[in-house]
């Protein structure tokens, strides 16, 4: 393993784009100006090559300790050691901070205790580290560029140039401090005061939108947590939700499932605002329905919802490999864009079509122009959810007609059934809940194990596949249904592992294994709790709970001796924890004082 883990890292950020800063201060991932732009920090992918902004304190023997301003996302790194201690604070201006520069990257390095020397280097690696820029002293600050891109480091105290670095070293007694801003060349960077009011701005706007939550149950902190996640992972501008905040970072070490997540999948970006209802930040979900409705209002005839897109809205990015960066603990090709993008998915439309009916439910009522076009996308679900597709894992292999898929193809028609009813809009519902019963009706015909009797994954197949989970979590079939109890009891004996869930066992048309799946971890706690499995649901909740870091991030897979693995933090895996929180959180209320058997 490399000597930075892919859990030893807090994420920072202002809605456009993310900062990952490792437990030792150091900056190693960052794509700049936005989420899905090409990276000036990639050190966690090549240590040599990638880039990185260091902070390196002269002390002896210093623990290093991370945590988060309560209520935010500014992010304290602290070095403690005998003879001093340091602090470190990273941010990004929030969008309603009203700054200057919005679009910085500020570091305040203060010493609290001591007399400490310290040494600072920024060392950029623009346009995904394909070459070494260029640095030249411009006035005070600094300026890297590469021809196409370019940067700017500005700081309280005088920078040294360098080859493709800017470096300042400096010694700090008690309470003096030191900042570092970097941002667009174009832009004169903050001073000392400016950047002490950016905090303090940020600070107030993080807290102020952390205490419109209307959550109040266990596991509380943890659930704020997880929306700030959520919420630094969704665009200030355009309302869209990345997957994650990350590429290249491989769900097996070595192995080649080394995906890029930051673009808005449909699926994961609809279950985001599920999440964000649940707490109450209904502007979010908002937000992202008007960002779903200009996709849908922009088909054409014969075209179709795509699975991803860009964070604007655009075409995501087509598939490429960066064969000249190392890759995470040698695991390449490391991979930017993602050939999924092309691929069918159908139960998409599911997905979408339920946050289309919440957001309505507790939101702004969907225009007439809006219906026109969803109700097209039904009718794309009445004409193909009998096909094979690549279902929602993705696999890049035959494709096959996978339970998950044909549920939420159910899904779509029986939401558009119950948003048509629900506000009286035009179309033929007779029509839409036949084609959705005649979906139940091949569900339970065709996708039960031939002997035991259980759901399974494919038609015909007798392997499991986690996401079955989803089952009673959309309404399909009953929490104890008989049926469905056989069909959990299965997913524990065959895709559990001691608090571990896999999405499943078979093949999938890649090489090497992969990790567990930390989202199918609370999908599981969800379950357990819907079918009234209480102390099972506790359980398995504390251990899920311990697969995030020690700031309470999940990355997107977990190795067997519980190691983060995949690209992170994981939006996926956030919201769907939020939702097992909330719901056994209910169940435990409600049940307080009884009794239960395990």
């Amino acid at each position: 393993m490399p000597g930075r883990t892919i859990g030893d890292h807090g994420i920072i950020g202002n809605m456009d784009t993310t900062a990952l800063v490792a437990l030792d201060g150091t900056i190693d991932f960052m794509c700049w100006p936005h989420m899905d732009s090409p990276s000036v920090f990639a050190a966690l992918l090549d240590p040599v090559k990638g880039g990185e902004f260091s902070v390196t304190p002269a002390l002896r023997d210093a623990r290093n300790m991370q945590l988060y301003v309560p209520e935010t996302n500014v992010l304290l790194t602290r070095w403690m050691a005998e003879q001093g201690s340091v602090e470190l604070i990273d941010f990004m201006p929030h969008p309603d901070a009203d700054v200057r520069v919005p679009r910085s990257l500020l570091r305040r390095i203060r010493v609290l205790r001591g007399k400490v020397r310290i040494r600072v280097c920024c060392r950029p690696r623009l346009d995904y580290a394909r070459c070494v820029p260029e640095v030249e002293k411009y006035g005070e600050t600094a300026v890297f560029h590469d021809g196409g891109h370019s940067l700017r480091l500005g700081a309280s105290v005088p920078l040294l140039v360098g080859d493709g670095e800017a470096i300042a070293e400096f010694e700090l007694a008690p309470g003096e401090e030191v900042w570092f801003a970097l941002c667009d060349e174009a832009m004169d960077p903050l001073d000392v005061a400016e950047a002490t009011a950016a905090l303090d701005a940020t600070n107030a706007a993080w807290r102020a939108w952390s205490r419109r939550s209307t959550y109040r149950g266990r596991w509380r902190e943890r659930v704020e947590r997880s929306a700030l996640v959520l919420k630094l992972l969704t665009s200030h501008e355009h309302g869209s939700i990345a997957a994650a905040a990350t590429f290249g970072l491989p769900e097996a070490t070595g192995a080649e499932r080394n995906w890029d997540y930051r673009a808005s999948w449909i699926r994961d970006a609809s279950f985001t605002v599920y999440a964000f209802m649940r707490l109450g930040h209904i502007e979010e979900a908002e937000h992202f329905r008007r960002w779903t409705a200009a996709r849908i209002m922009a088909l054409g005839e014969g075209t179709s919802l795509r699975i991803m897109y860009a964070l604007d809205g655009d075409e995501a990015l087509e598939e490429s490999t960066l064969d000249h960066l190392a890759g995470y603990a040698g695991s390449t090709p490391v991979r930017i864009g993602n050939a999924a993008r092309t691929q069918r998915q159908l139960d998409i439309f599911g997905e979408l079509m339920d946050s289309v009916y919440l957001s309505n439910k507790y939101g702004t009522a969907i225009s007439h122009a809006e219906w026109e076009h969803v109700k097209r996308f039904v009718d794309h679900v009445r004409a193909h959810w009998g096909d094979a597709d690549e279902g929602i894992w993705e696999i890049r292999d035959t494709p096959r007609h996978f339970l998950h898929s044909r549920l939420m193809c159910w899904v779509a028609l029986d939401r558009a059934v119950r948003l048509a009813i629900k506000r009286s809009l035009p179309g033929p519902l007779v029509e839409w809940a036949y084609d959705r019963d005649r979906i139940a009706e091949d569900i339970w015909a065709n996708f039960r194990h031939p002997e035991h009797g259980h759901f399974v994954q494919s038609r015909g197949g007798v392997d499991l596949d986690a996401s079955l989970l989803m089952m009673p979590l959309v309404r399909f079939v009953s929490a104890t249904d008989p049926v469905w109890l056989k069909t959990l009891d299965a997913i524990r004996d065959q895709l559990t592992d001691d608090g571990l869930v896999f999405r499943y066992r078979n093949a999938d048309g890649l090489e090497g294994g992969e990790g567990a799946f930390t989202t199918c971890t609370f999908w599981y706690v969800e379950c357990l709790a819907r079918a009234g499995r209480l102390h099972q649901a506790r359980e398995v909740m504390a251990r899920g709970v311990q697969f995030a870091n020690h700031l309470g991030l999940f990355s997107e897979e977990m190795s067997l001796r519980a190691d983060p693995l995949g690209n992170f933090p994981q939006a996926l895996t956030h919201l769907a924890f939020i939702s097992a929180a909330y719901y056994l959180d209910r169940q435990l209320s409600h049940t307080q004082g009884q009794v239960w058997q395990p």
